[in-house]
């Protein structure tokens, strides 16, 4: 038996795929067009959404990882992900990067504070041992 504890379920609505599709939450607080990444169209693709979610998260992460040490952060922190979608014998699979910036937290905090978001932000334990992650204090 697990003492899990169920928080949120997303639910949407998706049709017509990444060429020309769209996708709707049950809520209405998201509805987007999708289209191919690097094509033309207006609207977004997966791997933005991914990034966009992930970089969220692990955001939000890094502010309880820094809550429990104590550690105030600067308004100005910041991730810039980057989801890269790529082809190979294998099939398509992804890389990702976040780049992390803490301004004026120093280094070893800095880097104690990335380690510790990856063990508490859902999307990087999802993602580990799956993707190729680099983590980045910039």
């Amino acid at each position: 038996m697990t003492n899990d504890k169920l928080l949120y379920t997303a639910r949407a609505h998706t049709t017509g795929g990444r060429d020309g599709g769209a996708s709707r939450t049950d809520d209405g607080r998201l509805d987007v067009k999708l289209s191919l990444p690097g094509g033309p169209g207006t609207g977004t693709n997966p791997e933005q959404l991914l990034a966009v979610g992930w970089s969220a998260c692990f955001l939000s992460a890094i502010k309880i990882a820094a809550a429990k040490a104590k550690v105030r952060l600067p308004d100005e922190v910041a991730i810039d992900p980057e989801i890269e979608l790529h082809t190979g014998d294998s099939g398509y699979f992804l890389k990702a990067r976040l780049n992390v910036s803490l301004p004026g937290i120093d280094r070893v905090t800095g880097e104690s504070l990335v380690n510790e978001g990856q063990h508490l932000c859902p999307y990087s334990k999802a993602m580990h041992g799956n993707i190729e992650i680099t983590y980045t204090l910039v």
